[in-house]
């Protein structure tokens, strides 16, 4: 049954890491919820899904990451363009989660990941989506951001360092504020999610190396890594699609149930 709640949790992960609902917040409440083993899907597990929704974004844009690899050179001309001024906005969007992860994750990771957090915030993302939808214009595109605007939507991109809140959500939400379109939002989000999940990655991956690996762990974290790229591929691939012609409402109705199905749960348990 363990290499079926490791797939199933996989599954939780791809689908979540990209889409607005919180990654974080599924994880933490499907183990509250079913009572799985915490120690036995613990950091370790954690860390091997990082590694495939990180692998299933990378390889969803490979040609732009390409593109801008290639324009390294030109990044540090007098007047980048094209990938290369791309590579310096996704630079200034992840200054702000670099910053504050590196002063704030250890202690958001012992004091916030709990239920009760992961209710609230939830509710409060969603307020958001419907506040971006009511009044941003969602009319510009990916390339028109400024770098001062990439730091502010990295700024509610470090902001999912709350359980609950959603890397994604808050920054096609911040992204949408600053007048982007839904699709143009999504994609800008998902390659600026690339370091972001990348030194999430590390960082939980520092933390494994010195404490090890238990006996027969191995299968259960390559089969959560394999899940969940597979399935976050897909999701990233149909959710940009389906954000060309829709809004945000879905989400933001599914994380309000979703915060009162945790409410519910902590009066009754």
């Amino acid at each position: 049954m363990s290499l079926l709640y490791a797939a199933l949790l996989g599954v939780i992960q791809g689908l979540t890491e990209f889409l607005p609902v919180s990654s974080s917040a599924h994880l933490i409440l499907a183990r509250a919820f079913f009572g799985w083993n915490s120690d036995e899907f613990g950091l370790a597990f954690d860390v091997a899904c990082h590694v495939g929704t990180l692998a299933a974004v990378v390889i969803y844009f490979w040609r732009d990451v390409l593109q801008m690899m290639t324009a390294l050179p030109a990044a540090f001309s007098g007047r980048p363009a094209g990938p290369a001024r791309l590579l310096w906005t996704l630079v200034a969007g992840t200054i702000p989660v670099a910053i504050f992860g590196v002063l704030l994750a250890n202690t958001l990771e012992e004091r916030l990941r709990t239920p009760e957090v992961a209710a609230v915030s939830l509710a409060v993302v969603a307020f958001a989506f419907f506040a971006v939808e009511r009044f941003g214009s969602k009319t510009r595109r990916e390339a028109s951001l400024g770098f001062g605007e990439a730091f502010v939507i990295g700024c509610a991109q470090a902001g999912a360092l709350v359980p609950g809140v959603s890397r994604s959500g808050s920054t096609i939400a911040a992204s949408m504020a600053c007048g982007l379109r839904r699709d143009e939002a999504a994609r800008f989000t998902f390659l600026l999610g690339i370091p972001a999940i990348l030194a999430a990655a590390a960082h939980e991956g520092v933390h494994v190396m010195r404490q090890g690996l238990a006996a027969g762990e191995t299968r259960l974290l390559v089969v959560g890594a394999v899940t969940s790229a597979a399935v976050g591929y897909f999701t990233v691939k149909y959710f940009i699609r389906y954000l060309g012609r829709h809004s945000l409402g879905v989400f933001a109705w599914y994380r309000l149930a979703l915060a009162a199905t945790v409410v519910v749960w902590w009066f009754v348990r």
